[in-house]
Parts: C-alpha cells; sequence; structure tokens
C-alpha cells in the first residue's frame, strides 16, 4: 500500500484547528470533483461514517469510511482521528493527529495508506506522490486563517 506522510505546522492551537481539520464537508471540497456525503447525524464520533466522492457524472468512484478512532484535543493533549476506508475501489486507513507546538500553535501528522483497488502496486510510488500533492494542498487550505 502507498504510504503518504504529511507535517504541517499552523498559528492555531490544537483545539481551535481540530474542527477545521475534521470538517469532512470541507475536506471534500478540497479535492478536485469531489463531494463529501455524511451518512450518519452529527456531531462526529466513533461509527460516523461518510464517503468522499470523485468523479464527472457516472464516471465516479466512493472512498467510504468510517471514523474508528475519535479523541479531540483538550489544551494542551494532542488530538486524533482514525479512518478506516471501507468502499469497493479504495481501502486502507488515514490518520490526522494534531500536536501543541511548545511556542504556541500546532503540528499536523497526516498519515494513511490506500489501495485503489485494480491498480498495479508498480504504480504505489505515483499514487503515493499524487496523494501527498492532494492532500498537503487540502491540509493547507483547510487550515488557511
Amino acid at each position: 500500500m502507498p504510504a503518504i506522510r504529511i507535517v504541517h505546522r499552523t498559528s492555531f492551537s490544537p483545539v481551535e484547528a481540530w474542527p477545521k481539520l475534521t470538517d469532512w464537508e470541507r475536506h471534500g471540497a478540497q479535492v478536485p470533483l469531489t463531494r463529501t456525503i455524511i451518512e450518519t447525524a452529527p456531531p462526529t464520533h466513533a461509527g460516523t461514517i461518510f464517503t468522499a466522492r470523485t468523479g464527472v457524472s457516472r464516471i465516479t468512484f466512493d472512498d467510504r469510511m468510517e471514523v474508528v478512532v475519535w479523541r479531540p484535543p483538550t489544551e494542551g493533549l494532542p488530538g486524533l482521528v482514525r479512518l478506516e476506508k471501507r468502499g469497493r475501489s479504495v481501502t486502507g486507513w488515514a490518520e490526522i493527529e494534531i500536536r501543541p507546538l511548545p511556542a504556541g500553535g500546532s503540528e499536523v501528522h497526516w498519515r494513511e495508506e490506500l489501495r485503489l483497488r485494480g491498480l498495479p502496486r508498480a504504480l504505489d510510488p505515483v499514487v503515493a506522490a499524487a496523494g501527498r500533492f492532494l492532500f498537503g494542498r487540502a491540509l493547507a487550505r483547510l487550515l488557511r486563517p
């Protein structure tokens, strides 16, 4: 599985950044041709299910995810959300961890491993590079002041 690792620093505290990082509908808006469909009533919690649908017209693929760890940050303590990808086309997992920095602000660690069914493993480096680009851009946009 291609491994994607991104580290991003922000001036927001973990408590301020958390709602920005876990607004699943805003995630979809950051990825071209993607929208997010929330299947579970709010607020987000372990067990929340949502789908990122990417494509045009009838040519789409779904990245269906379930929140399996939901640990919002508290003052001075890190937060962690873990998603299991449970779709027919996309499998794997993703984690977003946010840690406080001693001088203020926070550091976000985005870790993801994904498999696109039907894609040969020889393309893993290309998938990882595209993921780092897309998810890195999405992360920066989600944390804009």
